[in-house]
C-alpha cells in the first residue's frame, strides 16, 4: 500500500461512514421528536399522500359531527317541551272530565275553568321556550324543519326533522268556551285531540333523535378507523426507533474512534525519515 500525505483514503473513508450514521441519528431523532415515520413527503411520498387526503375525511368527518350535534341538541330541546306540554294535556283532560260533571256547581266550575286557563299558557310558555340557537321546532315561527349533515362527501345527504307546529295543536284550546257541563266535555274533545297529535309528534321527535344518536355513533366508529389507518401508514414504531438510536450512537462513537485513527496514519511516514 502506498504512503500519502496528500491522500488518506481510510480517513476519507470513516468520515463517510460516520456522516451516513450521523444522518441515519438526524432521522431516528426525528422519528421519536414527532412520533412519525412519516413527517414529510420527502420520507415516503405515496404514503404521506394518502395519510392527508385521510386527514381530510377525518376533518370533514368532524365538521359532520358538529352539525349532527346541533341537530341533536335542538330536538333534544323539542323533545323535552313535547313531553312536558303532555303532562299538562292530561293535566287538562282530567280538569275538563271534572268541569263536565252535571252536578258540578258554577262556582267549583270556575275554579277549575282558571286551573286550565293556567294549564294552557303554560303550555303557551313551554312552546315559545323550547328554542335551540335560535331554532324551534315546536313554534310556527321557529326554523321550518332542522337539518344535519351526514356526509362531508355528499352534502346534499341530510337529516331533516320537520318543525311539528305545537301552536297550531293548542290554538283550538280555548278556555273561555268552558261555561257548563256540556262545553266542558266539548273541551275535553278538543283536549285529545291535541294530546293525540302530540303523541304523533313525540314519536316523530323520538325517531329522529334515535336516528341523530346513530349516525353520531357511527362517524365516531368511521373516525377512529380512519385516525388508525392513518397511524398505520405513517407512525414510527418507537419501540424499534428507540432500539436503533441506541446502536446508532454506539456506531457513531466508533466512527469517531475510527476516524481518529486514520487521521493519524500520515505520522507513520515521520518515523521513515529518522
Amino acid at each position: 500500500m502506498a504512503f500519502s500525505v496528500n491522500t488518506n483514503v481510510g480517513a476519507m473513508a470513516a468520515l463517510q461512514s460516520l456522516n451516513e450514521t450521523s444522518k441515519n441519528m438526524a432521522t431516528t431523532q426525528s422519528r421519536i421528536n414527532t412520533g412519525l415515520n412519516v413527517n414529510s413527503t420527502k420520507d415516503d411520498s405515496a404514503a404521506y399522500t394518502i395519510a392527508q387526503t385521510l386527514r381530510g375525511d377525518v376533518g370533514g368527518l368532524k365538521a359532520v359531527t358538529s352539525s349532527l350535534n346541533r341537530a341533536k341538541s335542538t330536538v333534544d330541546v323539542a323533545v323535552a317541551g313535547a313531553e312536558q306540554i303532555s303532562d299538562l294535556l292530561n293535566q287538562m283532560k282530567s280538569k275538563a272530565t271534572e268541569a263536565s260533571d252535571e252536578g258540578l256547581d258554577t262556582g267549583s266550575r270556575d275554579q277549575i275553568k282558571q286551573d286550565l286557563t293556567s294549564l294552557k299558557e303554560t303550555v303557551d310558555s313551554v312552546i315559545k321556550s323550547s328554542s335551540f340557537n335560535g331554532s324551534n321546532l315546536l313554534s310556527a315561527t321557529g326554523a321550518s324543519q332542522v337539518k344535519a349533515l351526514t356526509s362531508a362527501k355528499d352534502l346534499t345527504a341530510t337529516l331533516d326533522v320537520a318543525n311539528q307546529n305545537f301552536e297550531a295543536i293548542a290554538t283550538p284550546l280555548d278556555t273561555s268556551t268552558v261555561t257548563d257541563a256540556a262545553t266542558a266535555a266539548t273541551f275535553k274533545g278538543l283536549v285529545d285531540t291535541a294530546a293525540d297529535a302530540v303523541k304523533k309528534s313525540l314519536s316523530t321527535l323520538g325517531s329522529a333523535s334515535r336516528k341523530i344518536d346513530g349516525q353520531l355513533a357511527f362517524n365516531s366508529k368511521l373516525s377512529d378507523v380512519i385516525e388508525g389507518g392513518i397511524g398505520n401508514l405513517v407512525d414510527a414504531d418507537l419501540a424499534k426507533e428507540s432500539a436503533r438510536l441506541q446502536a446508532l450512537q454506539v456506531k457513531q462513537q466508533l466512527g469517531v474512534q475510527a476516524l481518529s485513527i486514520a487521521n493519524q496514519a500520515p505520522q507513520a511516514i515521520m518515523s521513515l525519515f529518522r
